[in-house]
């Protein structure tokens, strides 16, 4: 299990193929909360990365364990439902 206490803010976030996915604005229990900026089509709130998702802490950057474009799609709210898996 990654240390999250290690996570900072404006740390960058990338999948497993260094592609950027997102920036963290901080951890809040077991998720990072990105900055809303990085949150995809619908900027207007925070997405969240599972911490489950989290390979290694690279200087300034979280990896991922799964690309960025997989990564995306496991994005979540702010309740804990899948953006993937929320109804438009």
């Amino acid at each position: 299990m990654t240390d999250l206490s290690a996570i900072k803010e404006h740390m960058e976030v990338i999948g497993a193929d260094g592609v950027h996915l997102g920036t963290v604005d901080k951890v809040e229990g077991d998720r990072i909360k990105l900055t809303r900026a990085d949150s995809g089509s619908h900027s207007d709130h925070h997405h969240y990365i599972s911490a489950g998702l989290i390979a290694d802490i690279e200087g300034n950057k979280v990896r991922l364990s799964a690309n960025a474009d997989n990564a995306a799609l496991l994005e979540e709210e702010e309740g804990g439902e899948a953006i993937a898996d929320r109804k438009a």
